[in-house]
């Protein structure tokens, strides 16, 4: 049996991968210093309570276990903070994880799938976005991770580490069995907003912008289930193990739906109105948003299967009903 380690496997997406790796057979170890994630939601029994700044801590944990594979979730993400306080961003997206990548090599460990994002692009040039789509972050969140993919290549040339970075689009919905959710806190994501405002948790949402070149005015994202985001990691280690080079790959379904269209499906999903309010447009918000994900298909073979919105605000919709934590 290999053994995966997750870091940042306590977050949203890190909890449903440990949940899908586990499935598929892997020992897992969770590393997480819980300053966003949710202990609850850790599924393993070996939980290291680890910070990645802590070199100490983090190589005795490559010494405790005999690991076969990292994947790298732990990272600070709210892009607006980022604008505001880039030298957090830095330090923890980008020292951290060169805290990490050099545990990996002192302790002979080759192999890592890493959490990157569509923010690599900046604003798009064209869409649907492929691979080859130039990098032009427009804030520090995804000059991190841009960044991180550049150490790994260069990582790859002089240690030999095999790496594949996976460009997320809009990461969204929950676990089908309700056992895995969204919490954020702050909340920034549309689908869990748009719950809370209809659970009254929030009193409403405000949709920025109305007046984009798009069919309804609003726009349009590439809305992503957790569980195909998780196949993917689970297919890339797999391809990794299998001698795979080193790659960078979109992770989206390929299709565009509006923030009118979530806010509708929202409603048909729970049978209850959504309170909202219109507001001007933000800063850096780009009209249309979405994925090529041939390469996806075509190098890790994999076949996204929720393509409807619908079945994605379903997932969420039952967690926010019975959240664990």
């Amino acid at each position: 049996m290999k053994t995966v380690l997750i870091a940042g496997g306590a977050g949203y997406i890190g909890s449903h991968t440990v949940k899908y790796m586990l499935n598929k057979g892997y020992e897992v170890v969770v590393l997480d210093n819980l300053v966003y994630g949710h202990k609850e939601a850790v599924l393993t029994k070996n939980f290291e309570p680890v910070d990645l700044a802590d070199k100490k801590a983090l190589d005795a944990v490559f010494k405790k276990y005999k690991i076969d594979a990292v994947i790298h979730f732990a990272a600070y993400a709210y892009v607006g903070e980022s604008v505001t306080e880039p030298k957090k961003y830095y330090q923890n997206n980008v020292v951290n994880t060169l805290n990490l990548l050099d545990a990996m090599i002192e302790n002979g460990v080759k192999n890592i799938v890493f959490s990157s994002t569509c923010a690599t692009y900046g604003n798009p040039q064209y869409t649907p976005i492929d691979e080859k789509h130039p990098q032009n972050p427009i804030n520090p969140y995804g000059k991190t991770k841009l960044m991180i993919e550049q150490i790994m290549q260069d990582y790859d040339r002089a240690y030999g580490l095999k790496y594949i970075a996976l460009r997320y689009f809009n990461a969204a919905g929950c676990d089908a069995q309700g056992e895995l959710g969204e919490d954020h806190n702050p909340e920034t994501h549309l689908i869990p907003l748009v719950l809370k405002a209809i659970k009254g948790e929030i009193p409403k949402i405000t949709v920025f912008g109305t007046d984009y070149d798009t069919p309804d005015g609003t726009c349009i994202r590439d809305y992503i289930h957790i569980e195909d985001l998780a196949d993917a990691h689970f297919l890339a280690v797999e391809k990794l193990f299998k001698g795979g080079k080193s790659d960078c790959i979109n992770l989206g379904t390929g299709i565009g739906t509006s923030v009118k269209e979530i806010i509708e499906v929202a409603k048909r999903v729970t049978g209850k109105d959504v309170p909202l309010v219109y507001g001007q447009r933000r800063e850096g918000d780009p009209p249309k948003l979405f994925a090529s994900n041939e390469k996806a298909k075509k190098e890790l073979g994999w076949k996204p299967k929720y393509l409807n919105v619908d079945n994605i605000i379903e997932t969420a919709w039952l967690w926010e009903q019975n959240p664990k934590w």
